[in-house]
């Protein structure tokens, strides 16, 4: 048998694996500092509790499975739903804003000539028990910073409001499957299609200017007044005021500078039901992730209470830092220790202790150890018998005794540092 890897899966070897965790070690740094508290879920949840809680867009993506005992399983698709579930039945009961967050791989199906992955890994937050203004901004901010905190330095969040959209749909009065027409066109971005579905006949001429006005507004500020007098009096005023609050925390915050109001915006789940979110980064034709406000999706589950959240997609993420030529800050081997055996594992005992990442060699040559070290991306050098480091970068050495801290080298060789 030949092996290989399924459809759609990919093995990550080891330089990339390494950026992974730096880059979701970056991102949890930053949940954390925003008092968010990690939760993991099943990778498996009820085909039933998905299909209930969800859309069709969501479910149909789901991989599903058959346990022994015969219940229908599916793989989560998405994180937002297993956190939702976890919410309503394990903290149903807690008083006061509840903020989780999570790294984890979700999985989606697809049909084997559209090539694409069905393994992802997902960082995002929740945000769960609080709406208005302040907990929109909130979200916005740790997903801004995130962005920030893996690197990258040229991208945009676009915020915006699903509220508009869905009230001015309600304003044409016309048949529940024009509606979902319209939707899906707005969530596809097919503009094309959306401006044909605004001009059809019954449609109320205003209405279906309104429409195809409101989609194409975007910018600072500005962009909430244009949409107010574009959209007019269809019921959408409590939702523009809720934005312009939180642009106004976003400005207060300091990140209004990486945020763009766009009301083109929609995300590809029904589910949410105001703000909207998406980060975007130049060059890149997909968003690295994206999120918003779902007020009623906990009800599904018996627990009805505000959420807002968001999440990214760390291969996405990857693939923008490269594009901008950022690099991702791997630790390499600070020392390769040889030599002797026995004087060997003290070394390499003693440097452990002391924080080093440690390789050990067999080799026992002092020329054929420094050639081994610099193949190896070492900075320093040893045989153990020796009892002292060499740095590779000039042949200065330091004695191993006594126990040689880390921070101690970098201080004194602050040029050649521990990658």
């Amino acid at each position: 048998m030949r092996p290989v890897t399924p459809r759609g899966f990919r093995d990550v070897l080891f330089e990339e694996a390494a950026e992974r965790r730096v880059l979701i070690a970056a991102v949890a740094e930053v949940f954390l500092r925003y008092a968010y508290r990690f939760v993991e879920t099943p990778a498996v949840e009820e085909y039933a509790t998905l299909e209930a809680a969800v859309d069709a867009t969501v479910s149909g993506a789901a991989f599903r499975l058959v346990d022994l005992d015969g219940s229908l399983l599916a793989l989560r698709p998405e994180m937002t739903l297993p956190i939702a579930r976890l919410a309503a039945a394990r903290l149903g009961g807690e008083i006061g804003p509840q903020r989780l967050c999570y790294a984890a791989d979700v999985y989606r199906e697809h049909a084997s000539l559209r090539g694409e992955s069905r393994q992802f890994t997902q960082l995002g937050v929740e945000l769960l028990g609080v709406n208005g203004p302040a907990s929109d901004a909130e979200v916005v901010c740790v997903l801004v910073d995130s962005l920030r905190g893996t690197g990258l330095v040229d991208f945009t969040v676009g915020v915006g409001t699903v509220a508009v959209l869905r009230a001015l749909v309600s304003a044409a009065a016309s048949t529940p499957d024009w509606g979902a027409s319209l939707m899906a066109a707005a969530h596809s971005r097919n503009i094309v299609s959306f401006d044909a579905l605004t001009a059809t006949p019954g449609v109320p001429a205003p209405v279906g200017f309104a429409l195809r006005s409101v989609v194409r507004i975007a910018g600072g500020r500005e962009a909430i007044a244009a949409c107010r007098e574009a959209a007019g009096a269809v019921g959408c005023a409590a939702s523009l005021d809720t934005l312009e609050a939180a642009w106004d925390l976003l400005e207060a915050a300091g990140v209004a500078d990486m945020v763009r109001v766009d009301f083109g915006i929609l995300r590809s789940f029904d589910y949410y039901t105001g703000l909207i979110v998406e980060a975007y980064a130049p060059g890149l034709g997909l968003p690295l992730g994206g999120g918003g406000r779902y007020d009623d999706l906990l009800a599904a589950f018996g627990a009805p209470m505000p959420a807002a959240g968001f999440a990214l997609s760390l291969e996405r993420v990857m693939i923008a830092l490269a594009a901008q030529g950022v690099e991702v800050p791997v630790r390499g081997i600070d020392a390769l220790v040889g030599g002797d055996p026995v004087a060997c594992a003290r070394a390499c005992a003693r440097l452990r202790m002391g924080g080093w990442l440690v390789q050990a060699s067999a080799t026992r040559d002092a020329d054929a150890l420094a050639r081994e070290a610099r193949e190896a991306g070492a900075l320093y050098w040893a045989d153990g018998g020796v009892g002292a480091l060499t740095r590779l970068l000039d042949g200065a050495t330091l004695p191993m005794e006594p126990l040689p801290a880390q921070r101690t080298l970098d201080a004194r060789f602050a040029d050649g540092g521990v990658r």
